[in-house]
């Protein structure tokens, strides 16, 4: 098969397309042809070489995380997916990556939403199970206020409509420029930075009751603050957590409380309560420039690599 793949870690430039041997389906796994698939910092995090302390890559890699496509081999096991179905879903955590190709194993997935077109689905699992980890974190319930600290990316978008489905109110922060998306996706919007707490005074009375951090720009002790307590606060992105008493929620090997978000996920797409919010979508020949525009942190919503 052909696949984006790199053999040393660096920058962007390491990226090529190239022949890749092809993935086979395990027991309780499907493999599918790849259709899209979308771009999570951890890709070029790992890529350049800053998760060298946590987690080990086998060169050359595949990146990758998430896709969508149609099933072309069913692992044993496996109940309620046949060859030909149109699914998305997540690769097998331990190889952190394998997407980016003609053909990859899912070991979480679902039925592609009607509703959503191929790059919308390969773009939304990875924050689908993010935002459900984070849910199950917090134990959020409906009512509550939920603040979202960067909540014009992926896994801002995404958490933001889940939790409004869950019947939370939803504030997020972002630069001006993004409060009207943010306020059509029924998010109040509310600019970041320093004096955040003021400005969130008149638009949540009552105080915020849990935090997400999905932006990891050195906001947490003023997010503490806000919240009142740490253990109210989680964080995706930043890696000093620990010192300011939060928790940093990552997926781990084994099965994740938030694979049963996918399914819940469909269901509210073909509602129409789900989007999938596009910053930009690239060829698989495009690789380098997505991870290039993915580490500016700048993306309004996700970035999609299709595979033809």
């Amino acid at each position: 098969m052909f696949a984006v793949r790199y053999h040393r870690y660096g920058g962007s430039e390491v990226l090529g397309v190239e022949e890749a041997e092809e993935p086979h389906a395990g027991p309780g796994q499907v493999r599918i042809a790849v259709r899209a698939t979308g771009i999570t910092p951890a890709d070029h995090y790992l890529r350049a070489g800053m998760l060298r302390s946590v987690a080990t890559l086998d060169l050359p890699h595949i990146p990758g995380m998430d896709a969508a496509g149609i099933v072309d081999e069913v692992g044993e096991g496996v109940t309620g997916t046949a060859v030909g179905d149109a699914v998305f879903g997540l690769v097998p955590f331990a190889d952190l990556g394998g997407a980016t190709a003609q053909y990859a194993v899912l070991e979480a997935w679902a039925p592609k939403p009607r509703s959503w077109t191929f790059e919308e689905a390969g773009g939304a699992a990875g924050n689908i199970d993010t935002a459900t980890r984070v849910f199950h974190a917090l134990e959020v319930t409906e009512g509550m206020t939920l603040l979202i600290d960067g909540a014009a990316g992926g896994v801002g978008t995404i958490t933001a409509q889940l939790a409004r489905a869950r019947g939370l109110t939803v504030i997020g922060t972002a630069s001006e420029r993004n409060h009207a998306f943010l306020g059509e996706l029924g998010v109040i919007p509310v600019t970041y930075g320093a004096g955040l707490a003021d400005r969130l005074a008149p638009l949540a009375p009552h105080g915020v009751d849990v935090v997400l951090d999905a932006a990891g720009k050195g906001s947490l002790a003023e997010l503490v603050a806000i919240a009142g307590d740490p253990h109210r606060v989680i964080t995706i992105a930043d890696p000093d957590a620990a010192r300011h008493g939060v928790r940093l929620s990552r997926s781990q090997p084994g099965e994740s409380p938030g694979w049963a978000g996918l399914p819940l996920a469909a269901e509210l797409a073909d509602q129409g309560r789900l989007t999938v919010p596009l910053h930009a979508v690239f060829p698989l020949k495009e690789a380098a420039t997505a991870h290039d525009l993915s580490a500016t942190g700048h993306a309004r919503g996700k970035i999609v690599i299709t595979v033809p």
